[in-house]
């Protein structure tokens, strides 16, 4: 990616203070990101953050970053790598010929079977031991991944029925105590907060594909922005077009000491 830590200019941003709420759909408050605060995205591998890091989204398989604000990475839409043979065949999404529909761009992942009542309560049964895993980890929050599936589905599957068990899954992250996070899907912010009753949201590549602003209109400061292309990124710190809270990462999201890492905040002018 041609840039790296000790290269790169950062800002250190202050944490705000995790006093911020919200309640959605009657459930108690929760903790909300701290507005502001500079973010590290280690689905990778864990690391110790750099010292400006105040919010780390970490997979559930990790443990949270000690003293920081920890969000906790579900893949709530399609299966993990590896753990395909976790979910029955009636939960996945199948094609005409009867052969089950994977991602086109994580082809170990195959996409989930939302189209049901049913099949969405089966999907939370599986899921909500994980969010709750969460919650007893020490994280403060969740982000749900591949909730767009129904724009990669050929149709297969709709928005009505991903915002439904979006919602499902979001009662559960409340019940436990944790906000819950929007992954992508800028077109649909509006509607998916209004639907399922997100707090923030976490997305990828708002700027290289000028989103942000989308996200921002519905979330406000409570958008956690990664991107991957070294200059977009710098040209949109430069024009103040990034979310506050905002990092450049490398796409396969290395640690320190491997060649590929990539880390690096808006600079400072």
């Amino acid at each position: 990616m041609g840039i790296g830590r000790g290269a790169a200019s950062v800002v250190v941003v202050a944490m705000a203070a995790l006093v911020l709420t919200a309640c959605a759909h009657g459930d108690p408050a929760v903790t909300l990101p701290p507005e502001d605060a500079a973010p590290d995205y280690q689905l990778g591998e864990p690391y110790p953050p750099e010292p400006e890091v105040g919010i780390v989204v970490r997979d559930r398989t990790a443990a949270p970053a000690e003293g920081l604000y920890s969000i906790c990475y579900v893949n709530g839409f399609q299966t993990q790598p590896g753990e395909l043979d976790a979910w029955p065949d009636d939960l996945l999404l199948t094609d005409a010929a009867g052969d089950t529909v994977f991602d086109a761009d994580w082809p170990d992942e195959a996409l989930l079977d939302t189209s049901t009542d049913d099949n969405r309560a089966a999907i939370v049964e599986i899921v909500a031991p994980w969010i709750r895993e969460c919650a007893d980890a020490g994280y403060q929050g969740v982000e749900f991944d591949n909730l767009d599936t129904y724009a990669r589905s050929d149709g297969a599957l709709t928005f009505e029925q991903n915002a439904a068990l979006a919602a499902l899954l979001v009662d559960v992250a409340h019940d436990a105590g944790l906000a819950a996070g929007q992954k992508n899907a800028a077109e649909d912010a509006e509607a998916l907060r209004a639907a399922s009753g997100f707090d923030f949201a976490v997305v990828e590549e708002c700027a290289q594909f000028e989103e942000c602003e989308a996200y921002e209109d519905v979330y406000g400061d409570h958008v956690i922005a990664i991107e991957y292309d070294e200059a977009t990124f710098r040209a949109a710190c430069d024009e103040e077009r990034m979310p506050e809270s905002a990092v450049l990462r490398d796409r396969d999201l290395a640690a320190p000491g491997d060649p590929a890492y990539v880390f690096a905040l808006c600079l400072d002018d």
